[in-house]
């Protein structure tokens, strides 16, 4: 094979060594133009973000400039080295692909290179190995390079480091595992101020940002360099297409399991995506029923054993297996070429997450992945077709970048410590060079120094609180060697979301007291938005909630039908801004309905003739009885976050106005609210102006009195007092309980709320619960936008588009198949009313 004028640099050097160019001679292939351009990049020095499509290479492009460099270095006399380059994952079944994927190639070139990989699963015997012979490329995660750097030896260890490389960075940035992991590179650079990094994506909506990321922050704001791949087969994307009755709500796409089947039997290797663990176990399950064939078929999720997981992952890098369900841990990156079909079931809720996932099939450039879409509900279909024509124009809707979160910044602090004493001002002057943190006002990051010294003004007089301690040579060091030890055990930003008990009790003249039976558990997101006296439907009745104690939800019987908070429906992802606009957009305009099927389509029509279509920039609110009651469905059509916060408003709003509202239900697509009062005449008359009832005041004083009744901050809190540092999960030779850690940073969040109330870490859990639970600033724009253009249609019956959320009411009565077929009998019968009209 001849060197391509792309293979030489200016100075007239190959920039492959014949040992590369012969491995791609062997191979019949030649290197690809993108792969030479990140290397010559490298090599003059640069950092280098890589933008290619599934299949373009990208792992052994990242690699290359590593590859290279190592495969010329000269033999070193001495007794070991540092690592040469780290590799970053998001995933640790991520890190063990491409230790498998790049062993091959090293092997065959005969290259004299050591190759390792370090993750939370890794043995620590293989670990402590590791820092006494570090190995020449080293793939680990986030957590893992937290740990390194706070070693004493971290120096050492770093002092031969060249490059870092950052797979699928673009899922890595936007969480507290990206602050984490950009607060890292911050002090490698200061370790080795040469480093250089590599950003590897596929889905990127932001490149400038993360060409931004991917370099210090100084005083000119330098970019990394960018490289981009077009072109690659486009996807093959379809809706399933099925007969069966398409469910009007509801997650389970229990109707589409035989069709599912007979795609896994027509394909060599399917991978299954579902956005939750909970929906991952109950399809395995629906599939294993129908599996007459007994075909091999497996489930992966992260709660699952590391040992099942790595049979899991080793049974599909033979090819072993028909079909996989899993959730997220298989997402990104992966490359297992045999995969010829991905399946999603339910909607995807983010188009770049689509991508990402479909990705995942004929993981080659050249060939296009297919995929199959499986709504699981009528809404669904729309969301999967918006999905399925964002992923052909390649609209990309990742999060933006946003500042770093402190509480991350105090386990940091602390890390720091650990390694070596250090002086406020250079460490002031490190965390700035890291994006998220650039614009971090000194005064902040000072008390959040205060706070890993004293744990705070209302918390200094606990010496358990005490873990740093400024010395007389101006230096802060850690003060005894357990916190040093406590670090290591709970570094990291991943925090488990619990469920609750929910114990049956019983109501004495002082409120409740314990003593019942355990109905069963509730994920602790349902119940930390609830106000003492709000009712639920769960285990078959009416329950009231009478607040949480320890690690338990506790509920008393009550009387009647109606619960004033049913859980919410909707998967892990919340949806999308772009997806949403996208719905509302297909709903607007008739013509677009000609790709969604004839099921749904008649539906939407019969909605135009009973109602009115919602219209991008305006908000439709019905208003409709049933029974005894009344109610009102409003479409915003902003995800379930934010219509759990509006709905939790609206219902104190209505309260105040004499509407006497029972209760209410979010979806992604729509909000109920059902009382006992006529809201339709009540609007109709000027009794309850729909403009005041959404005016955007609502986020001030209703706000901030929802919050203080209810358990959303102290759950939020908790969160931010495990990965700050101020409480500990994990200790040496024992790990408290969640009802150990719960008590304790209820306790704590108490004393502060009371006595320091702009304590920094109240300030940090606030700030989490704006952006994260609560969505805000979503819901603030939604209100803003609205403002003068509030449609309220005033009905005699449900209409057609209302069906889906009011199905939703007290789901969880009965469970699993027959709570499906009641579903549907009740959609049935909703139909035929309208249909009377």
């Amino acid at each position: 094979m001849s060197t391509s004028k792309a293979a030489i640099a200016e100075t007239g050097t190959p920039l492959l060594p014949p040992a590369f160019l012969n491995w791609f001679q062997s191979k019949g292939w030649s290197p690809r133009a993108h792969q030479l351009e990140l290397l010559e990049e490298a090599q003059a020095g640069r950092s280098t973000l890589l933008i290619a499509p599934t299949g373009a290479g990208k792992t052994l492009a990242g690699f290359l400039p590593a590859l290279v460099d190592l495969s010329t270095r000269g033999k070193s006399n001495a007794p070991s080295r540092g690592v040469h380059t780290l590799y970053i994952s998001p995933l640790k079944a991520l890190a063990v692909d491409i230790h498998r994927n790049l062993e091959k190639p090293i092997d065959e070139m005969g290259l004299d290179i050591s190759l390792e990989t370090r993750t939370g699963d890794t043995p620590t015997y293989k670990r402590q190995r590791q820092k006494l012979a570090p190995p020449d490329i080293l793939l680990t995660t986030p957590e893992q390079l937290a740990l390194l750097i706070s070693g004493k030896d971290a120096g050492k260890f770093f002092e031969d480091l060249r490059y870092v490389i950052l797979d699928e960075l673009h899922s890595l940035v936007t969480s507290k595992r990206g602050h984490l992991l950009a607060l890292g590179l911050a002090r490698l650079r200061q370790l080795q101020p040469g480093l250089q990094t590599v950003g590897l994506s596929a889905t990127v909506a932001d490149p400038d940002g993360l060409r931004r990321w991917l370099l210090p922050q100084t005083e000119d704001a330098p970019q990394a360099s960018l490289v981009t791949v077009e072109g690659g087969a486009k996807p093959h994307i379809t809706i399933l297409d099925t007969e069966d009755h398409v469910p009007w709500a509801g997650h389970s796409a229990i109707y589409a399991i035989p069709g599912i089947y007979e795609a896994i039997k027509a394909h060599r290797t399917t991978l299954i995506f579902v956005n939750t663990r909970s929906q991952a176990e109950r399809l395995f399950h629906d599939l294993w029923m129908a599996n007459e064939d007994n075909m091999p078929i497996a489930v992966h999720h992260g709660s699952l054993d590391v040992s099942k997981r790595r049979r899991v992952e080793q049974a599909m890098a033979a090819n072993t297996l028909r079909a996989v369900v899993a959730t997220s841990t298989l997402d990104l990156g992966i490359d297992w070429g045999d995969v010829d079909l991905v399946i999603h079931v339910g909607a995807p809720k983010g188009a770049s997450r689509l991508a990402q996932r479909i990705g995942r099939s004929n993981h080659r450039m050249d060939e296009p992945s297919r995929a199959i879409l499986v709504p699981a509900n009528r809404f669904e279909v729309m969301e999967c077709q918006a999905a399925l024509d964002a992923n052909y124009i390649g609209a990309q809707d990742t999060p933006p970048l946003g500042a770093g979160s402190l509480d991350v910044l105090a386990q940091h602090v602390l890390g720091m410590a650990c390694a070596a004493p250090f002086r406020a001002d250079d460490l002031y002057a490190e965390v700035i060079t890291a994006l998220p943190y650039a614009e971090l006002a000194r005064e902040t990051f000072d008390r959040i120094i205060d706070f890993v010294a004293t744990g705070g003004y209302a918390l200094k007089s606990y010496e358990r609180f005490a873990k740093i301690r400024q010395t007389a040579d101006g230096t802060w060091r850690v003060t005894h060697p357990r916190f040093a030890q406590q670090y290591r055990l709970n570094v990291g930003t991943i925090i488990e979301a619990p469920a609750l008990n929910v114990r049956l009790v019983r109501q004495g003249s002082k409120g409740a007291v314990r003593g019942g039976p355990v109905l069963g558990k509730v994920e602790e997101s349902f119940i930390e938005a609830l106000s003492r006296g709000d009712t639920f439907f769960f285990s078959g009745r009416v329950l009231r909630f009478e607040g949480i104690r320890e690690n338990e939800c506790l509920v008393s019987k009550a009387d009647g039908f109606d619960a004033k908070i049913p859980s919410y429906a909707g998967g892990k992802f919340p949806l999308t801004t772009y997806l949403a606009d996208q719905v509302r957009g297909m709903l607007a305009d008739p013509k677009r309905w000609g790709a969604l099927p004839d099921q749904v389509s008649d539906w939407l029509r019969i909605q135009r003739d009973r109602s009115i279509i919602p219209q991008p920039g305006s908000l439709l609110v019905e208003t409709f009885p049933r029974g005894e009651r009344s109610y009102m469905v409003a479409y915003p059509f902003e995800g379930r976050l934010a219509h759990q916060t509006l709905g939790m408003l609206l219902t104190r709003r209505l309260e105040r106005a004499k509407a006497r509202p029972l209760g209410f239900v979010a979806t992604d697509y729509a909000l109920t609210i059902w009382g006992m009062r006529d809201m339709g005449r009540m609007f109709k008359k000027g009794e309850l102006p729909l403009a005041e009832l959404f005016d955007e005041d609502m986020l001030g004083d209703d706000l901030e009195a929802w919050l203080a009744e209810s358990w959303m901050l102290k759950r939020t809190f908790r969160n931010c007092a495990l990965i700050s540092g101020l409480v500990e999960k994990r200790h040496p030779g024992q790990e408290k309980t969640g009802r150990q850690v719960t008590v304790s940073t209820d306790l704590i969040y108490d004393v502060l709320r009371e006595h320091e109330p702009d304590h920094i870490l109240i300030q940090a859990t606030r700030a989490d619960a704006a952006t994260g639970l609560l969505d805000i600033r979503r819901l603030a724009d939604m209100l803003g936008r609205i403002k003068g253009n509030i449609v309220h249609k005033d009905l005699d019956q449900i209409s057609p588009l209302a069906v889906p959320v009011m199905l939703e009411i007290g789901r969880e009565r009965v469970p699993g198949e027959a709570h499906e077929r009641i579903l549907e009998e009740i959609a049935d019968e909703l139909t035929r009313e309208m249909e009377q009209k």
